[in-house]
């Protein structure tokens, strides 16, 4: 009997050794975040739930690691059901020094914010993201393959060439022949200050449905669209200079081409700057504006402007609070202002 406790203890000490050093190998992180927010608009005081992000990682090999990201949201089609999207799967192998190659689904480096700020609220500097991004300028994200540049040389700099699936396209495959292009390049010459550029260049098939989010209406493209998409950013934050200042400003030039009407160009532009009173309490400004042509083939032109001001209480890195107001002046279509605040936390 002894001899078989004995073996008994001896195959526990073995497996959870195996564990160990299974654990040791490869080292899984998951964390989440979520927000929850209340907001005044039209004499009333609305209550309401944001994303729920589950963000994993996992370093699977010393040079293989794994990203994923899912959110879970409430539903505008009906309040009482939820949607899960999947934001971003992707496999990363680092084959020399700081050079990687990436596949999976992707936020499509072709700016500051889209590359920074992912889903979780508690890191955006305001409530919500630019207006850019919610009127469908950018295409948020991008199925493919990509190369990766990260901290090179005294400037610090880092690269993106990543070759995909174009817009309307799904996760699974693409909706033609045409594969959707990403060139972006940053320098980081001191700790918090930035500079970058990118182009994205695709071509959008005729049949094609095109989906502006602001309004939430949906059209059939009617003839092939050629796009190209400019985008240059400069973010001063957590500077050797200072601590005190934030500032962030992008724009963007999209050129749309068809055979009928040629090329349109919509710019899209947003600026920030933020000053820290205290470690805590941040004070903020953000001013957004898009401005289509009369004929643009591609978006639904309505030309917009937006303000926003506001007021954010660090109480941690992982918990953060927001008070905001909102005016967003749009030549048809009118938007009341409101006030937001928003309670955002990471666990």
């Amino acid at each position: 009997m002894k001899k078989n406790y004995s073996f008994i203890i001896y195959l526990i000490g073995a497996f959870v050794l195996c564990l160990a050093q299974q654990s040791e190998a490869q080292r899984t992180q998951i964390r989440g975040f979520v927000d929850a927010y209340s907001y005044y608009q039209k004499d009333k005081l609305n209550f309401g739930l944001g994303e729920q992000d589950l963000f994993i990682t996992s370093e699977i090999t010393e040079r293989l690691s794994f990203l994923g990201e899912t959110v879970f949201k409430y539903s505008f089609d009906s309040p009482t059901d939820f949607d899960i999207s999947v934001e971003r799967i992707i496999l990363k192998y680092n084959y020399a020094g700081n050079h990687s190659v990436l596949i999976g689904k992707h936020h499509t480096p072709i700016n500051y914010w889209n590359d920074t700020y992912h889903h979780g609220r508690v890191f955006f500097p305001t409530v919500e993201r630019p207006l850019v991004f919610s009127e469908g300028i950018i295409p948020l994200h991008t199925t493919g393959i990509s190369l990766q540049g990260q901290n090179l040389g005294q400037l610090r700099f880092g690269y993106d060439v990543m070759v995909g699936n174009g817009i309307g396209s799904g996760d699974i495959a693409d909706n033609d022949l045409f594969k959707s292009l990403t060139v972006a390049a940053h320098v980081k010459p001191v700790d918090g200050f930035r500079l970058g550029a990118s182009l994205y260049h695709d071509v959008i098939s005729k049949g094609s449905m095109m989906h502006n989010h602001s309004s939430g209406v949906t059209t059939k493209i009617l003839s092939k669209i050629t796009q190209n998409i400019m985008t240059a950013s400069v973010s001063y934050t957590d500077s050797v200079f200072s601590k005190r200042y934030e500032l962030l400003a992008e724009s963007s030039m999209a050129m749309n081409r068809s055979d009928s009407l040629g090329m349109q160009r919509t710019v899209a532009s947003y600026a920030y700057a933020g000053f820290r009173i205290t470690d805590k309490i941040i004070p903020y400004i953000r001013v957004d504006d898009i401005r289509y042509r009369n004929k643009e083939v591609y978006y639904i032109h309505n030309n917009v402007r937006s303000f926003v001001g506001g007021l954010r209480y660090e109480m941690s890195y992982l918990a953060v609070l927001k008070l905001e107001y909102q005016h967003t002046q749009r030549p048809i279509i009118t938007s009341p202002d409101r006030v937001i605040f928003q309670v955002a936390v990471g666990f």
